[in-house]
């Protein structure tokens, strides 16, 4: 799996680089995004089928591409044709990743004992930018396991300021007196 890996971050690479050279790295995303979601599950299967020839194949795909950025369609079609359609999500997940490293946007996981509302969410996204220095794009969760507080994941630093890791602590300096 870690070879996939780095060939969708390969492939994803270089077409930012085409993107950035054409100015439409945001189009480039919608593009790949798009594709993606339209070939997820049983399109997907049928592209790498042996038993469908490969001209209908590849046809399919560029019926499936036209309006798109001749680059992306290339690349779908080099998928097709070498049997790797299968990393065109890996692909669009890295490309999307890509751009928001680039940006210097970081990812978070958000989780909460409770359902935050819109404007918490917010409040919460705005503190952690203002304490990162970096814009956010959170994504929230909910555990009730919690009990309350919050943890919060961004990129490999997680803090921890739930009740539950609270009480495990104070547990656990109970115990050792």
């Amino acid at each position: 799996m870690a070879l996939s890996g780095s060939a969708a971050r390969r492939y994803a690479e270089a077409m930012y680089d085409l993107a950035a050279e054409e100015r439409a790295v945001l189009a480039y995303r919608s593009s790949l995004d798009n594709l993606a979601q339209a070939f997820a599950g049983g399109p997907l299967r049928a592209l790498r089928d042996p038993g469908v020839p490969m001209q209908k194949r590849v046809d399919a795909a560029m019926a499936a591409a036209a309006g798109e950025p001749k680059p992306v369609a290339g690349l779908l079609q080099l998928l097709v044709r070498k049997d790797r359609v299968g990393l065109l999500p890996a692909i669009s997940r890295a490309f999307g990743d890509l751009v928001d490293q680039r940006e210097g946007i970081a990812k978070a996981i958000i989780t909460t004992a409770v359902e935050l509302d819109e404007a918490q969410r917010g409040d919460m996204v705005a503190r952690l930018e203002r304490s990162s220095g970096k814009k956010i794009k959170a994504t929230f969760g909910v555990d009730a396991s919690l009990i309350g507080g919050a943890r919060v994941q961004v990129g490999d630093h997680l803090i921890d300021g739930s009740i539950r890791a609270q009480l495990d602590s104070l547990r656990s300096q109970l115990a050792q007196r």
